[in-house]
């Protein structure tokens, strides 16, 4: 199904900016060319009812506004943006206690932290990719794409980086021999190696690199037709845009990728776990951006979202989230906004079992430790980067934020059970 270019004109962002959600659906209303009876028709009301709800700022009936927005076509996260309240003058912040494993140690959470986070990979690494990049190499012949690609996400998912890195020049090779072919399913594939590419070099804070990646998995995804692969890239290229602080261009990006993938029905699990995903990113983008309304209304429609989604994602799906994975990105979101003990009662409750990834276990206990570190506890947020360790070192040892945090604890709290009292400086690849 096309999307309808209304929602992603200026008229349609001002006005969910300026909180009018009946101003929306009369935008939708007359876009369709529908009377006020019309659609008072379609969701069982009065033509004075439907003027009422268009005209108010002060919404009575949500569930009357919800229906009118769902039958013109309002896509549900620019509703949410327009039903989110208006800026707060002040933020109340939350009360959060300790959880009782936070004062139980153990000889695995002893270890030396800025040992563990001494990053390693050689120039070559890098040498060999940016050939890749510059000039596509020839086919590496070392088998089915599909399943190396399988292997390379698995990776990913493990966490060694490095070996990441080292698979990604043939990956790229075989995979524009195989977009030769013109076949859709093949320039998908093609989209998704540079996803993928992407995925990996935003982690380890090459952004201009990655912003080359994310580029070219928008045009093949856009070549292919495909709307998950197309959604997957634009995801990636607005989590650049964010950290190259251009906000505004990875929020319109992203609510244009949210809005594709509304427009598609959400009939799958894949469908909506893409949908879910996108309010996820678009939520921590505007937090990033300073917009707490918008972004905890995102967060909420996000959690919605998610309601049916299984509790673990199936083997080879492109989005693996799930409810546990939506909490989690909620936790960052918190943090963003600047609110730590928010981020911290948000996460209270999840536990690393709940996420089938090394890399997902070990991103709760950095994002944990995030906000520990601005809540300035130091013997907690040492605890929940050796639990992050202990899933995945490579989410310590290769994030250059998560370092930072490293650094500052040994110079900072150079007692601290777990940190070295003499601080070693941490390499980058």
């Amino acid at each position: 199904m096309p999307v309808d270019p209304l929602w992603n004109s200026t008229t349609a962002l001002q006005l969910a900016a300026q909180r009018r959600p009946g101003a929306l659906i009369r935008l939708g209303r007359q876009h369709h060319c529908w009377t006020l009876a019309v659609l008072a028709d379609r969701i069982g009301c009065s033509p004075a009812t439907v003027s009422r709800l268009e005209r108010r700022t002060r919404i009575a009936d949500l569930g009357l506004v919800h229906r009118a927005a769902r039958e013109v076509g309002v896509p549900g996260h620019v509703l949410m943006t327009s039903l989110a309240p208006p800026p707060a003058t002040a933020t109340v912040a939350t009360r959060v206690t300790a959880s009782q494993r936070d004062a139980v140690e153990d000889p695995m959470r002893r270890r030396t932290l800025l040992a563990a986070t001494a990053a390693a990979g050689p120039a070559t690494l890098w040498m060999g990719l940016d050939d890749a990049l510059a000039d596509t190499p020839a086919p590496s012949g070392a088998g089915p794409l599909d399943s190396r690609l399988a292997s390379a996400r698995a990776l990913y998912d493990q966490g060694p980086h490095t070996r990441l890195l080292a698979t990604l020049p043939g990956l790229i090779a075989d995979a524009h021999h195989g977009a030769a072919s013109r076949r859709n399913l093949d320039q998908a594939r093609l989209s998704a190696v540079y996803s993928l590419a992407s995925t990996v070099l935003i982690k380890l804070g090459s952004y201009d690199r990655a912003r080359l990646t994310a580029d070219r998995a928008r045009t093949w995804a856009e070549i292919s037709g495909s709307p998950l692969a197309a959604a997957a890239a634009a995801r990636e290229l607005a989590i650049v845009l964010r950290h190259q602080d251009q906000q505004g261009a990875a929020q319109r990006l992203m609510s244009s990728a949210a809005t594709d993938i509304e427009a598609s029905g959400l009939h799958t699990d894949a469908a909506a776990a893409a949908y879910a995903q996108m309010l996820c990113t678009l939520a921590y983008t505007a937090a990033r951006a300073g917009q707490r309304n918008q972004a905890l209304a995102m967060a909420e429609e996000a959690h919605r979202a998610a309601r049916r989604l299984p509790q673990a994602s199936p083997p080879g799906r492109l989005f693996t989230i799930s409810p546990a994975t939506v909490d989690l990105y909620t936790i960052g979101v918190h943090w963003a906004l600047g609110d730590a003990g928010a981020a911290l009662d948000a996460g209270k409750n999840l536990r690393p079992e709940q996420f089938p990834t090394a890399e997902r276990k070990a991103r709760l206990g950095t994002d944990m430790a995030r906000a520990w570190w601005a809540w300035q506890r130091p013997e907690q947020t040492t605890r929940a980067l050796l639990d992050a360790y202990r899933a995945s070192p490579g989410e310590v040892r290769d994030r250059p934020a998560i370092r930072r945090i490293v650094t500052e604890l040994a110079e900072q709290h150079p007692r601290t059970i777990g940190v070295r009292e003499q601080p070693a400086v941490t390499r980058t690849l």
